[in-house]
C-alpha cells in the first residue's frame, strides 16, 4: 500500500484498504499502482462538500480566483512533467499531451478572470407605473456541491473543465476520474491542496465506475457533471431526474467542403486539418473528424489528398516527438474499432489507406462508398477512422450532416458568406466552425451538442451558469 498513489479527502491526502493498476495503452507496462477509497472515505468526502457549501459559496471573489491563478501556474511550472504523466496514462502522444496542459493552464487562467466578473445584473422595474422606485439585482448562486466525472481521452483538460468553473462560483467538487487514467486528477489534487481553499471544497476519488452509482444518487450532491459515453449519460439522467445533469457524450462529427472551396491550395489546406484532426488523439475526441461530406465536383481530388495526407501521420511510440497518432485507450478498443471497419468492407466499402490493427494501435484509416447505415457512419467510432462521401450540392450536405442521432459540432470549408450563415442557422449541432474542421474548441466558448450528444454546456461561463441558479434582490423606494 505505501507505493500506491494516494487519493485526496476533502483537501487531505489518504489511503484506502485496496489498489488498482495503470497501465501504458501503447506497451502495457505499470504505470502506477492507486489505491481506492472506502466507502467510509467517500462518504466523508461528500459530507465534508456539504458542510462547506455556505463558506465556499461566500468566498470573495479574490479568494476563488486567486486558488485557480494557483493551480494555472503551477500546471505552467509543471508542463512537460504532467505532459508525459498524461502520455503514460492515456497513450496520446507527448506533443498532443503538451497540447492538454497548455489548454488546461488556459482554463484556470480563464476561470479566475470569470471568478472576478462573476457580478449579476442590474434591472430597472419602473417601467410600468406601479413599479416606480423598485430596481432589481440579480445574482447567479452555487445548487450545490457538484459530481464531476471525467473521461480518459483528456485526464487533465477535461477535469479542469468541471473543477475551475466549480471554484469559480464557489462550489465543492468531488472528482471522480476514469479509472484508467485517474493520475492526472490526482496531480491536479497536489496543486488544489497548496491552495486557501477551505477544506472539503474539493476531493478527488479515483472509484471503479461500477461503484460510483452511490455518489450519483446522494441527495448532497445536486449536480452532476458527466462526460463519457451516452448509454452511461442517459442513464444517470434517468436515474437522478430531480438533479440538476450536464451530459457531454460525444458524436461523430461531420467537416463539409462546399464547391467553392476548390481550388489547389484550398483543397490541401482541407485535407491537411481534415488529416490531422481525424487522427489526433488516435480518434478519441467527440469532435474528431469521423465524416467528410464533399461537394461531388471536388470530392475525388479531395478524396486523395486526404488519403495522402492521413497516410503521412506516423502512428508508434507515443513518446516520440516526431509521432502523430498513439495506441487506443486498450487494446479491447482497438479491437472493436478495427471490427467496425471491417464491418463496413465487408458491406461494400473501399479502404484507400489504413485498415489494419497492431495491438493497441488503429492504422490512421479512409473508406469510402461506406453504407449509410455502417457504424463507421452512423455511430461514433472513436478511433483514427474517416468516412468520406460525395454529394450534390449544400442542401445535401447539410442534410446529410444532420441526417445523424447526434450533434456536438461540425465544420464548414467556404469563403461564402450566405452558406455561412445557412449552416449556423440550419445544422443541428451545437458549434458550427467555418473554413475549418469540426475539432476547433477554445476553452472559454460554449461547447455541448444537441440530439444524442447531451445537454447543458462547458466552456468555463458556461459551465458556470449551469452550477448556478438564478436569485433575484427586489429593492424598494429608491430615488431612481
Amino acid at each position: 500500500m505505501s507505493d500506491a498513489r494516494s487519493f485526496w479527502v476533502a483537501g487531505q491526502a489518504a489511503v484506502g484498504e485496496r489498489t488498482f493498476e495503470v497501465r501504458h495503452p501503447y506497451d502495457g507496462r505499470l504505470v502506477a499502482s492507486v489505491s481506492v477509497p472506502t466507502p467510509a472515505q467517500v462518504d466523508a468526502a461528500v459530507s465534508a462538500a456539504r458542510a462547506v457549501a455556505d463558506e465556499a459559496a461566500a468566498m470573495p471573489a479574490y479568494a476563488r480566483a486567486e486558488a485557480l491563478h494557483h493551480v494555472a501556474n503551477r500546471l505552467a511550472e509543471r508542463s512537460e512533467e504532467i505532459a508525459r504523466l498524461i502520455t503514460a496514462e492515456n497513450g496520446k502522444p507527448v506533443k498532443w499531451a503538451r497540447g492538454e496542459v497548455t489548454r488546461a493552464i488556459s482554463t484556470f487562467r480563464w476561470a479566475a478572470e470569470e471568478a472576478r466578473r462573476w457580478s449579476g445584473d442590474l434591472q430597472r422595474l419602473d417601467t410600468d407605473p406601479a413599479a416606480v422606485g423598485r430596481i432589481a439585482l440579480t445574482r447567479r448562486f452555487p445548487r450545490g456541491p457538484v459530481l464531476a466525472i471525467a473521461p480518459f481521452n483528456f485526464p487533465l483538460n477535461l477535469v479542469a473543465h468541471k473543477v475551475a468553473p466549480a471554484i469559480a462560483v464557489g462550489a465543492p467538487v468531488i472528482i471522480k476520474p476514469a479509472p484508467k487514467t485517474p493520475l492526472s486528477a490526482l496531480v491536479l489534487g497536489e496543486l488544489l491542496a497548496e491552495t486557501a481553499l477551505p477544506a472539503g471544497m474539493w476531493s478527488v476519488l479515483p472509484l471503479p465506475n461500477e461503484e460510483t452509482a452511490a455518489l450519483v444518487t446522494d441527495p448532497r450532491l445536486p449536480v452532476v457533471s458527466f462526460t463519457g459515453s451516452g448509454p452511461v449519460g442517459w442513464a444517470i439522467q434517468k436515474t437522478v431526474p430531480h438533479k440538476h445533469v450536464t451530459l457531454e457524450l460525444g458524436g461523430n462529427a461531420a467537416a463539409v467542403v462546399c464547391p467553392d472551396w476548390s481550388s489547389e491550395a484550398d483543397l490541401d489546406v482541407a485535407a491537411g486539418r481534415i488529416a490531422t484532426f481525424a487522427t489526433y488523439q488516435a480518434g478519441q475526441s467527440c469532435i474528431s473528424v469521423q465524416r467528410v461530406i464533399a461537394d461531388r465536383s471536388i470530392a475525388g481530388a479531395l478524396a486523395a489528398r486526404v488519403a495522402a495526407a492521413v497516410a503521412a501521420q506516423r502512428t508508434g511510440d507515443p513518446w516520440d516527438d516526431s509521432t502523430d497518432v498513439g495506441p487506443l485507450i486498450d487494446e479491447a478498443a482497438a479491437i472493436r474499432v478495427q471490427s467496425w471497419v471491417d464491418e463496413a468492407v465487408a458491406a461494400g466499402a473501399r479502404v484507400l489507406t489504413g485498415g489494419t490493427r497492431d495491438g493497441a494501435t488503429v492504422a490512421p484509416t479512409v473508406l469510402v462508398d461506406v453504407p449509410a447505415d455502417a457504424k463507421v457512419s452512423c455511430e461514433e467510432v472513436f478511433g483514427p477512422v474517416l468516412v468520406i462521401e460525395a454529394v450534390d450540392g449544400v442542401d445535401a450536405a447539410f442534410a446529410r450532416v444532420n441526417d445523424s442521432r447526434y450533434g456536438l459540432q461540425a465544420g464548414v470549408f467556404t469563403r461564402d458568406l450566405q452558406i455561412a450563415f445557412r449552416a449556423h442557422r440550419e445544422l443541428e449541432v451545437g458549434g458550427v466552425v467555418i473554413g475549418d474542421v469540426p475539432s476547433y474548441r477554445a476553452d472559454q466558448m460554449p461547447y455541448g451538442g444537441v440530439k444524442e450528444s447531451g445537454v447543458g454546456r462547458e466552456g468555463v461561463r458556461y459551465a458556470m451558469e449551469d452550477y448556478t441558479y438564478e436569485r433575484v434582490l427586489v429593492l424598494t423606494g429608491l430615488p431612481l
